[in-house]
């Protein structure tokens, strides 16, 4: 089969590459969309220690079933299989299941290629009338959903009433703001850097659109909840002094992993801070259904290219050049 391989920091190649080999039980998935992640930038650049080269990258998938249970299915896929029968699977919390495992990370090839293995119970059927390239972004807005479950639920204020803050304008941070909004919130704020973002994120809600500045220059603790999508210091360090006393920030960004919460300033004014990873598969599947009855909206900020042109892809996110919030390839 064809695959985009991560071969080097910096260096994909596009080539032949043996079929995934499937387990007893598990599904072939022939991939027709699939989109490129921060944590596929962060494996690229050579920061993900998890993700050594050689290594087939990409997790945000949706295909078609071809073998195994569900043959002919169009499908999304939850990449992240687990084991069903620990302490935290039991719970439902399967993304804390200590066996996980996760496409693009050995030993699961990942979903840059014509063919990946997963679970059938990892599948979510969609709807003939849903395309490919909006399934696909079923994995990376079901993210920014969790984080938003688990802010709303830490709150002392209802979502109706928040005043809220996503920081980042990529797939997470505004798969947040989304979910933030057809689940009650009103007054959403994103800060975005990249100004070739914006358009796409006026367009895709009804949001207040700032740049890390804007933040940086108003009065501390304005927000009852603040989610960082991006998870560098810079971008926490605005988190820990956006919060009001009592507020919660949400951290689901993996961009680095030290410095920048004020924690002086979280413990005296009792600020929550909530680590968020990926989603449970009841995330997952509420997140396909407001995707497949339109919640979400028009999902038409995602720019589509070819898989082979998934390397210029990756130098265009490293250099600033892409607009949109999110590129999905076609294999």
């Amino acid at each position: 089969m064809k695959a985009l391989v991560y071969t080097a920091p910096e260096s994909l190649a596009y080539r032949e590459e043996p079929a995934p080999v499937v387990p007893p039980g598990e599904c072939l998935v022939r991939v027709e969309a699939v989109g490129i992640c921060g944590s596929d930038m962060h494996a690229y650049l050579g920061h993900d220690e998890r993700r050594p080269a050689p290594l087939i990258l990409g997790h945000e998938a949706a295909g078609v079933v071809v073998e195994g249970p569900g043959t002919g299915r169009r499908v999304t896929v939850n990449p992240l299989a687990t084991c069903g029968h620990c302490r935290a699977c039991k719970a439902g919390r399967n993304n804390l299941c200590p066996e996980r495992q996760i496409l693009s990370m050995a030993p699961r090839q990942g979903a840059f290629a014509e063919y990946i293995a997963i679970p059938p119970e990892n599948l979510v059927e969609m709807p003939d009338h849903v395309s490919f390239e909006k399934a696909c972004l079923a994995e990376p807005l079901a993210c920014g959903w969790h984080a938003m479950q688990l802010g709303a639920r830490a709150l002392d204020v209802p979502l109706t009433g928040a005043r809220c803050l996503v920081v980042g304008g990529g797939a997470i941070g505004l798969g947040a703001a989304l979910a933030l909004s057809v689940n009650g919130a009103t007054d959403i704020c994103i800060s975005e850097a990249n100004q070739r973002r914006i358009p796409a994120l006026k367009s895709a809600g009804r949001f207040k659109i700032v740049s890390p500045d804007d933040i940086n220059t108003e009065n501390p603790g304005g927000y009852d909840l603040v989610i960082d999508g991006v998870g560098f210091s810079q971008t926490r360090a605005a988190s820990s002094r956006s919060a009001r006393p009592g507020g919660v920030i949400v951290h689901i960004g993996l961009g680095d992993a030290s410095g920048g919460l004020d924690i002086r300033r979280m413990t005296l004014q009792e600020i929550t801070f909530i680590g968020a990873y990926t989603y449970t598969p009841v995330d997952f599947r509420d997140t396909a259904a407001a995707i497949f009855d339109g919640r979400l909206g028009a999902l038409d900020w995602a720019e589509i290219r070819s898989l082979d042109d998934g390397a210029e892809a990756f130098a265009d996110i490293k250099g600033g050049r892409a607009a949109a919030p999110k590129i999905v390839l076609k294999p």
